[in-house]
Formats: C-alpha cells, sequence, structure tokens
C-alpha cells in the first residue's frame, strides 16, 4: 500500500425533491452541483477557503444565469435605470452637503465667534469622514448586501444633520460634520457597485458615467442653492434643507431600490430552500467562504495602503486624481475670494458662479459615447482583445483641458476682464476633471481585477486627504501668491502630471505585466471580447 492513494470516487446523487409551492415562487436553483469527499475545492484569493461540510452540497446559483427572474439583471430596463436614478442622487446629495457647508461660513463665524479656518474644518472633516468611512464599512456590504448599508447609512446621514442644524458649539457642528461625512461614506462606498449587479458589461457604461457625474456634480452644485439660503436666511437652514432632500432620498431608496448583491440574493435563496425542503445541502457560494467581518474589515484597512506603497502606478494614478478633487475643493475658498473682491459678487452671485463647473461636467458626460466607439475602435484593431489601456483617452484629454482651464481661470481673474471669462475657464477645468477620474477610475478596475475595491479604497483616502487638506490652506495661499499665481500653481502641478495619462496608454501593459498585484494568474489584465 506503500505510495498508493486511494482517491474516493466521486458520487452523484439526484436532487433532493422540491416542493411545488416552491417551484412556483420560482426560487429555485436547478443548478444543483454535487462535491464528492475526494474532490479538491479551489483556494480563494486571501485565503478565503471554500468550507466543506463533509457530504455533498448543492450549490445554489442563478436560473440560466442572467435570465433568472430573480436576478437584478432581469429586472426591466426602466426599473434597473430608476435605480440608477436614485443611487446616483442620493450620491449627489451626499457630495452636496460636502460644499453647501462653504456658504455659511459668514454668518458661522459671527454666531459662533469663532475664526474662519474653524469654520472651514467643518469642511475639512467631512471630506475627510468620506475618505475614512469606505475603509471599514464599505466591505460591510458583502456580509449583509447593499440595501441594509443604504438604508442604515443613509438613515444615520439624516439623523447626523439634526445637531449639525441646532449645533450652538463649534466643536459640536465640527464633530457632527465628521461624522455626517462617514455615515455618507458607506452610501457611496456601494454605490457603485449596485450598477454591476443590474447593468452588463457592455451596458454599465452609461450608468456608471451617470453616477460619477452626479458625485462630482454634487458639490459644484452645494454652493449655488447654499448662496440663495444663505444670504436670505438663517445658515441653519442650508441643514434643514439638506435634512428634507435626505429624507425624501431615504424613501425613495426604501421604496425603489431593491437588494442587487448577488451572493447575498444566493444566499437568501439557499436559506429559502433549506427551511422549505428540509434538505441542509443547499449551499450558496458565499456561505462557503471561511471569513469574518472583522480580519475582512482589518484587510480592507490595510491593503489600499500596500497598493499604494508598492505600485509606482496606481499611486501617480491616486496623486493626479487627488490632486484634481484637492482644486475643486479648493475653489470653494478661492471663488469667493475673487469674485467678491475683485467683482463685487454677493454670496448668492458667487454661488452661481459655479454653473461654469457643473456645465464643464455635464458636457463631459455627454461626451460618453464618443469614448465608448473608440473603445470598441480599439478593441476591434487589437483582435478583439480588451486591455485597460483602452480606457485611458478620456483621460488623456481631460489631462489637457485640465491645465488649460486653470490657466484660464488664472490669468482672468483681473478687475479690467470680464467676469464670464473666469468661469469659461472653470467649465474647462470641470470638463476635464470628470473626463480624468472617469478614465482612471475604469482603468484601475480593469487594471486590478481582484484588488479593485481595495485599488478604488486607495485612490479614495488619497482624494480624500487632499479634498480635506487643501481648503485649508487655500485662503492664505491666494493672499500671499496672489490670484494670478496661486491659480497658476495649480495649473503647472497639473501640467506636471498630465503626461503620466499618455504614458500609461502607451507603456502600461509593461508595467502591469511586472506588477506583483495586477498580475493575476500570469495574466495582466488583458482579456479577449
Amino acid at each position: 500500500m506503500e505510495g498508493r492513494v486511494t482517491v474516493p470516487e466521486r458520487t452523484t446523487i439526484p436532487s433532493p425533491s422540491i416542493p411545488r409551492e416552491i417551484m412556483a415562487t420560482r426560487a429555485v436553483p436547478l443548478m444543483a452541483q454535487t462535491y464528492g469527499h475526494g474532490e479538491s475545492i479551489e483556494r480563494a484569493i486571501d485565503s478565503n477557503v471554500l468550507s466543506s461540510t463533509g457530504g455533498e452540497e448543492f450549490e445554489v446559483g442563478w436560473v440560466g444565469g442572467d435570465a433568472d427572474p430573480l436576478n437584478p439583471r432581469n429586472m426591466s430596463k426602466s426599473r434597473r435605470w430608476l435605480v440608477a436614478w436614485v443611487v446616483s442622487l442620493g450620491g449627489a446629495c451626499v457630495t452636496c452637503t460636502s460644499s453647501m457647508y462653504t456658504s455659511t461660513y459668514r454668518q458661522v463665524t459671527a454666531e459662533l465667534t469663532v475664526p474662519q479656518l474653524a469654520a472651514v474644518s467643518g469642511l475639512s472633516l467631512y471630506v475627510a469622514g468620506l475618505g475614512i468611512g469606505p475603509m471599514f464599512l464599505g466591505p460591510l456590504s458583502e456580509f449583509y448586501g447593499r440595501r441594509p448599508i443604504y438604508l442604515v447609512s443613509f438613515s444615520l446621514f439624516t439623523l447626523l444633520l439634526l445637531p449639525c442644524a441646532l449645533a450652538r458649539h463649534i466643536a459640536v457642528l465640527l464633530v457632527f460634520r465628521f461624522l455626517t461625512g462617514m455615515a455618507g461614506s458607506a452610501f457611496l462606498s456601494v454605490a457603485g457597485g449596485t450598477m454591476g449587479d443590474m447593468f452588463k458589461d457592455a451596458e454599465v457604461g452609461a450608468p456608471m458615467m451617470l453616477y460619477t457625474a452626479s458625485t462630482f456634480m454634487g458639490p459644484g452644485v452645494g454652493p449655488l442653492i447654499g448662496g440663495f439660503i444663505n444670504q436670505n436666511i438663517n445658515w441653519r437652514w442650508t441643514f434643514w434643507v439638506l435634512m428634507i432632500w435626505s429624507v425624501f432620498m431615504l424613501a425613495s431608496l426604501y421604496t425603489f431600490v431593491p437588494e442587487t448583491y448577488h451572493p447575498v440574493l444566493l444566499r437568501d435563496r439557499a436559506v429559502s430552500l433549506r427551511k422549505s425542503t428540509g434538505d441542509p445541502r443547499y449551499r450558496a457560494p458565499i456561505e462557503k467562504l471561511s471569513r469574518s467581518i472583522a480580519p475582512t474589515v482589518l484587510l480592507s484597512c490595510t491593503r489600499p495602503f500596500e497598493l499604494l506603497i508598492f505600485e509606482p502606478m496606481l499611486l501617480l494614478l491616486c496623486i493626479f486624481s487627488a490632486l484634481l478633487l484637492g482644486t475643486l475643493y479648493l475653489f470653494f475658498q478661492a471663488f469667493p475670494l475673487v469674485f467678491a473682491n475683485v467683482h463685487h459678487f454677493s454670496l448668492q452671485q458667487i454661488g452661481l458662479t459655479f454653473i461654469g463647473l457643473i456645465i464643464g461636467m455635464g458636457l463631459a458626460t455627454l461626451t460618453d459615447p464618443i469614448w465608448q466607439k473608440n473603445y470598441t475602435h480599439l478593441v476591434h484593431k487589437h483582435n478583439q482583445i480588451s486591455q485597460p489601456e483602452f480606457r485611458l483617452p478620456p483621460a488623456i484629454a481631460g489631462g489637457v483641458l485640465v491645465p488649460i482651464g486653470l490657466f484660464w481661470f488664472a490669468w482672468t481673474t483681473l478687475l479690467h476682464v470680464h467676469w464670464i471669462l473666469p468661469i469659461i475657464g472653470s467649465t474647462f477645468f470641470g470638463m476635464g476633471t470628470l473626463l480624468v477620474f472617469s478614465g482612471i477610475f475604469t482603468f484601475t478596475v480593469e487594471a486590478y481585477p481582484v484588488y479593485a475595491a481595495s485599488a478604488l479604497a486607495a485612490n479614495s483616502f488619497a482624494r480624500s486627504a487632499f479634498a480635506a487638506g487643501f481648503p485649508l490652506f487655500s485662503t492664505e495661499m491666494y493672499k500671499r501668491l496672489g490670484y494670478q499665481w496661486a491659480s497658476s500653481l495649480l495649473g503647472f502641478l497639473s501640467l506636471a502630471m498630465a503626461p503620466t495619462m499618455f504614458c500609461f496608454f502607451v507603456w502600461g501593459k509593461d508595467i502591469r505585466a511586472r506588477s506583483r498585484f495586477a498580475t493575476v494568474g500570469g495574466e495582466t489584465g488583458t482579456r479577449r471580447l
């Protein structure tokens, strides 16, 4: 017997009988797969090992793939787009809350008797919450699904706006601004995943562009609304208006947004089958993963920094996107300085100057069909082989538009120059910013398919760090350097970073081939369509 191993024979047993009433509900897997005692089970990435019950199991899956009646991708097109719009408007609400607060500075400093820097800290702390929250709140959706995260996080987001509206001390306002940002970040961390749950790869481009545009247009809308509120009524109404909006969004989420996370839906189906049939062998794939919440959250908090340290390509992408978001939030300090001191605009007129940014981002959204057509052309040109670098052309174009917009804005902030010209410059900046983000996000997901969540979390952390820090020194920078050279400094920084997009487009495949994270199983992210 030495040197011989007896391999147990794989046994195939018939599926257990399924009651007719369950068949009527369509909650039946019909993808029952048996696992013999001697059958090896592949280890998942990060040591998430499939558990074994010591016997045959029936793996619950979708009936006919996407054609399954309970599969979110099988919902009607109108229903899926309704969910996409609700989730996108919720994202806009969360990001708008960050910037609408900037219109309260004048009243907050007067009523609470604090310097403006203390008031500005409320913006920085909110954005810091947006960046820190996804590190440990985002992974919760892997255990509980998307819908509970939406409802719980947005409920907390709505409730935490109340102490902000009632605050009588700056410390209370700052603490709850940070907590509100963290609550909103949980929503943002799973909203993009909902689009992938509902739309196939060939369809997901448009809804993802809608969501991306809404979350970046939200900060531009904030000062526009906040300007009219704070010039005419008390600053606390800024938060009352946000609460009204968030209550409406919470009701919409509860009414229109179902659970869409496939593993959790299959788990619910497996539980229902075990209960109805009395057979414990029905198991969903997620139930076979030996993992718990604490290790998953810990990994979510550490891996993004590991990627930033060991992935120079990802680091540069994060720095560029962080620079752009930091500049966007710096504008919330720069626009009031320029348009109030140079053109003597009122608070609500200053809010209207952000229309240029909104229009620019809207125009960038409308160009999405052009980039999709270009992507299809590149894939066809390379024998139907898709590569992550094919997603970078919009980022290359955006990298050109951003410095143009910044230099345009910088040198039109003069007394003898009409006020419309710097607003036009901000339109170019807004358009370029959204194009860069769109290209970087899609490239990151395809270049790091296994570690996409961690790579995007690293990007989110870097962006939020810059966006939180830039407003704190922006006023002093503009006073010391002058309006023209302060904006030009930002233009030079973006000009220095812009060529990285073209370099990655040309040499990205070679760089990924030497990466320890972008390379998985000998593949470099290349796939055939």
